[in-house]
């Protein structure tokens, strides 16, 4: 007797670029090591405040203390709300306006935006726009939600800097397009791109001037790298520097990257417009809540001072920096005409092929076989590298080659031991596929 089918959504679905080489290596039994840099799972310890709540889950005054763990409010507890809106502040940028909805991790707070804002299930109508090479989920979002997507592509030079595009190129595609919604990721997933603050003024003048919503994915705030920048943010645009914007702006907030808590699902969706606000708590009350005991560990910074907050965003930016720094270089002179992008921000760099490999090189091939057969003797001991392809985070137009095809993203996130052997890995995987 035949089993009931899939729907069409599950049986065309295929993991996630980010975490498809972790899928294959975990097949394997061979007792080769991997050093995992294909997915932005930080190693890092929780803010001192989180961890004391952590070790504490079961003692007064923890509200578990008596093993009870209850449903908190949809919108989250205020204590968890204060928290995300104090961090925000920390930044020196002002809170006054605006509404927390608590979410399980970034990745709802995604899924509720595109929801809300986006034209109906299985039409092209206000289709949600990115710049790609753009963080996969976004796409992977809109896809479960049967809601359209857009993009317009940047460029990564052979000096590893990635430029956006011209002006004049994204308007045309707003006027193309009629998204409901720009997205930006200031401190870029996957590319390390920084977008400064008039960057993201002149990104704002469009959404005022075609009438989108601005969303902003400030998972990485304060992990900027240039000397004398200043966090970049949405929440700095002024309505002096952009009549019009207040009242269209949304943050993407987590605890998962500068907070170091990836595995805590802590989120938050962000807005100075008290209609979104309420609509997106009313869609999420279906979710009920978001993780309780998750909220109270991340509540705890709604009582750090700024000053306390602002030494953390420095030791943060130091570690990353310094590890940035040595592992991108190492790269370039362990394979030479190697280009890898430069580390302005976030904890990524892209590194591409094109200049080096042979036409029909296919990153993510390369990818599977550094997963699945990949070998390198470090030491007497057997290692492999995990990285993730890039042409998932590209949506070319019919007809266009996709970028991805020679390029891969790492993440700098597990300890400095490993990310050390990441060069030599690289380079050498890459000699022997």
């Amino acid at each position: 007797m035949p089993l009931p089918e899939l729907s069409e959504h599950y049986a065309s679905r295929q993991p996630s670029a980010i975490r498809l080489a972790q899928i294959e290596f975990l097949k394997r039994t061979d007792g080769v090591k991997a050093v995992n840099t294909a997915i932005g799972n930080v190693s890092l310890p929780m803010h001192p405040a989180m961890q004391q709540r952590l070790r504490t889950l079961g003692d007064p005054p923890s509200p578990f203390a008596q093993g009870v763990v209850k449903y908190t409010p949809t919108v989250g507890l205020e204590e968890t709300q204060h928290a995300v809106l104090n961090i925000i502040a920390s930044s020196g940028l002002p809170t006054g306006g605006l509404s927390a909805l608590v979410t399980d991790g970034g990745s709802a707070a995604m899924e509720l935006l595109i929801v809300g804002l986006c034209g109906a299930p299985g039409t092209t109508d206000k289709p949600l726009m990115v710049i790609d090479a753009a963080y996969t989920n976004y796409k992977a979002m809109a896809k479960r939600t049967g809601r359209s997507i857009v993009s317009v592509q940047r460029s990564l030079g052979s000096d590893g800097k990635f430029s956006l595009p011209d002006i004049t190129e994204i308007e045309s595609a707003i006027t193309e397009h009629r998204p409901a919604c720009l997205v930006v990721i200031p401190y870029d997933n996957p590319t390390g791109h920084f977008y400064d603050h008039q960057s993201m003024v002149a990104l704002a003048e469009l959404c005022v001037q075609y009438n989108l919503w601005m969303a902003s994915d400030e998972a990485y705030r304060e992990l900027f790298y240039q000397d004398g920048a200043q966090a970049s943010s949405i929440w700095r645009i002024t309505e002096q520097e952009v009549p019009g914007i207040t009242g269209r702006r949304i943050s993407i907030e987590t605890a998962s990257k500068v907070w170091n808590a990836c595995g805590l699902r802590i989120g938050a969706l962000v807005t100075d417009n008290e209609t979104l606000h309420t609509k997106a708590v009313a869609e999420y009350t279906a979710n009920l809540c978001t993780n309780a005991i998750g909220q109270y560990i991340f509540g705890a910074l709604a009582h750090e001072s700024h000053t306390d907050l602002v030494a953390w965003y420095g030791q943060q930016r130091g570690y990353y920096r310094e590890i940035l720094t040595a592992v991108s270089n190492g790269l370039r002179e362990s394979l030479p005409g190697l280009i890898v992008s430069s580390p302005d921000a976030s904890i990524y760099s892209v590194v591409d092929v094109r200049d080096i490999a042979q036409d029909d090189f296919d990153a993510q091939a390369f990818v599977m076989h550094c997963a699945q057969q990949g070998r390198v003797d470090i030491d007497g001991a057997p290692w492999t590298l995990l990285v993730s392809p890039m042409a998932g985070f590209y949506q070319p137009a019919p007809g266009e080659a996709n970028p991805g095809r020679t390029q891969m993203r790492i993440a700098y996130v597990e300890p400095k031991d490993r990310l050390a052997l990441v060069p030599h890995l690289f380079a050498s995987l890459y000699r022997s596929f």
